[in-house]
C-alpha cells in the first residue's frame, strides 16, 4: 500500500528556517516528487518538484529561499525552507507523480499520483 508521510512542520518567526521531509513507502514503480501548499481560503499551489533524475523546479515565490532534494535510497524528499516569510504560512503537502523522464528505470513509471496528509508551517512576523 502506497503511503506518503510528511514531517518537519512547525512554527517559526520570519527569517527562520524549517526542513520538511516526506517519506514514501509501498511503491513498486518510479515517480517524481513535489511539494505543494495551501493557505486558508486559497487554492493549493505548486512549490517545488524534483524528478527521479534529480532535476528540480521551483515556484517564483520561493526561488532562492527553498531547496528541494531527494534521497532515493531512503525514498525521501526534503524541502529546506530558509528566509521564511509570513506568506509562506500554509499546509504543505507532498505529492508523487509518474516518472516523467526518458531514462530506463528498474521499475516502470507509476500509473497515478498520490498525496500525503500534509504538515503545517506557520511563520509569524
Amino acid at each position: 500500500q502506497v503511503q506518503l508521510v510528511e514531517s518537519g512542520g512547525g512554527s517559526v518567526q520570519a527569517g527562520g528556517s524549517l526542513r520538511l521531509s516526506c517519506s514514501a513507502s509501498g511503491y513498486t514503480c518510479t515517480y517524481d516528487m513535489s511539494w505543494y501548499r495551501q493557505a486558508p481560503g486559497k487554492e493549493r499551489e505548486f512549490v517545488s518538484a524534483i524528478d527521479d533524475d534529480g532535476r528540480t523546479s521551483y515556484a517564483d515565490s520561493v526561488k532562492g529561499r527553498f531547496t528541494i532534494s531527494r534521497d532515493n535510497a531512503k525514498n525521501t524528499v526534503y524541502l529546506q525552507m530558509d528566509s521564511l516569510k509570513p506568506e509562506d504560512t500554509a499546509m504543505y503537502y507532498c505529492k508523487t507523480d509518474p516518472y516523467s523522464g526518458t531514462w530506463w528505470k528498474p521499475f516502470p513509471p507509476c500509473e497515478e499520483s498520490y498525496w500525503g496528509q500534509g504538515t503545517q508551517v506557520t511563520v509569524s512576523s
